[in-house]
């Protein structure tokens, strides 16, 4: 009696519970480079406007203006299944080829491969199927974006040789913004 009775409470508080909101944090270079504002992970197009088909860029991060905005607000709490999960588009992060140079894309989060991606202890996220190979912001001079007051910068992404000459444009953080 006593069983039955604390099971159907313990089963109720679960489904008053709800489920457990994500934590958004964006996913952002520890290195400045050429923009104070940092670069984060970014969907190529504006905001909520922004398109998945376009694909991954690292893009003027958009925390100075107080919160993370959708396109690059990153569920930590999908970081621990080896994926890159951006919940307001509910797509995941996917390499294109397991080759060099290959381009980030976004697709529906599905047990694949390429959607596997780990984080090292020097802050770089690589491949888990090719851990040689990391995500990776393009040097160079980063190009103008269409907006900010200063302009906003962009940045190419692509998977790169894990490499120490490339930490700067390797080595990745992640943080929330409480706003």
């Amino acid at each position: 009696m006593f069983t039955a009775r604390f099971s159907l409470i313990f089963l109720s508080l679960l489904l008053l519970s709800g489920p457990v909101a994500a934590e958004l944090v964006e996913i952002h270079l520890i290195d400045l480079l050429d923009e104070d504002r940092g670069y984060c992970l970014d969907i190529k197009g504006f905001k909520s406007k922004a398109k998945i088909e376009r694909g991954l860029q690292a893009h003027t991060c958009y925390s100075y203006q107080g919160n993370i905005a959708v396109d690059q607000a990153f569920d930590s709490f999908v970081f621990g299944k080896n994926r890159l999960y951006l919940p307001a588009f509910d797509v995941c992060v996917r390499a294109e080829l397991m080759e060099l140079t290959g381009s980030l894309k976004l697709q529906e989060c599905m047990q694949e491969k390429l959607q596997k991606f780990g984080w090292d202890k020097k802050g770089r996220i690589y491949l888990i199927e090719n851990p040689s190979l990391c995500i990776t912001a393009a040097r160079g001079e980063a190009r103008r974006g269409g907006g900010g007051s200063p302009r906003h910068l962009i940045r190419n992404i692509s998977m790169e040789q894990c490499s120490e000459l490339l930490k700067p444009f390797q080595q990745w953080g992640f943080r929330k913004i409480n706003g």
